[in-house]
């Protein structure tokens, strides 16, 4: 279940499912999604259609919607400085992190940041991912301008301040659409001033919320 063959096995689904990017099945080959899965859903970490549980109200995207967004982010080109909000388990960002110079990651949960920065820092070692715990929605104005902007949760409409911290010529990927109703990949190509938005396959995400939360206090 967590070998390398099993990986290529989800990769070989991904291509026949319509993944045309090597890179980014390369990337997908190269993270072992097992170690971001619960132990009780381990036995499906690879299955490539499958959103699983991971805590706090939050899933882990199916590795087909991690691709595509990746794909969609990436236009087969290189990228330099990418943002992803929700980070959740760190998995989008780890596969980021194996084509994108730079990648920072910012997750609301305090728990899921800090269990994702351990697997991302002391298990795999990507030294060009970096972890934040904080309000995702505010983006990250200090670290600004990013070639890409990944968001991992559903939004009804994009805050002024993430597109304001896309860099000319960037692309910022995300679920347009609110929590029972109908939900699309958008992608939002900057030129200049302007922002030219495109709809692409439908999907299935947790809505995105303000703020940042820390754990309760346990009994």
């Amino acid at each position: 279940m967590t070998s390398e063959r099993t990986r290529l096995r989800m990769v070989e689904r991904l291509r026949s499912a319509g993944i045309q990017d090597e890179v980014v099945l390369a990337a997908m080959a190269a993270v072992p999604r097992h170690l971001f899965i619960e132990e009780a859903f381990a036995s499906r970490a690879y299955d490539f259609d499958v959103a699983l549980p991971i805590g706090c109200g939050q899933t882990i995207s199916q590795p087909l919607t991690v691709a595509r967004v990746t794909e969609l982010a990436r236009a087969g080109g290189p990228i330099g400085k990418v943002l992803e909000i929700g980070s959740g388990s760190g998995y989008q960002a780890a596969v980021l992190a194996h084509l994108a110079r730079e990648v920072y990651a910012v997750e609301r949960h305090k728990e899921l940041a800090e269990a994702a920065r351990n697997r991302v820092v002391r298990q795999l070692r990507l030294a060009n991912l970096r972890m934040r715990h904080a309000d995702g929605l505010k983006g990250l104005p200090e670290a600004a301008p990013f070639d890409a902007i990944v968001i991992s949760a559903a939004l009804p409409h994009i805050p002024d301040e993430l597109l304001a911290q896309l860099a000319d010529g960037g692309r910022l990927v995300l679920p347009r659409g609110t929590a029972g109703n109908e939900q699309r990949l958008c992608l939002i190509q900057r030129t200049g001033s302007r922002f030219l938005e495109s709809t692409h396959d439908a999907v299935r995400f947790v809505p995105a919320l303000l703020g940042k939360t820390v754990p309760s206090a346990r009994r």
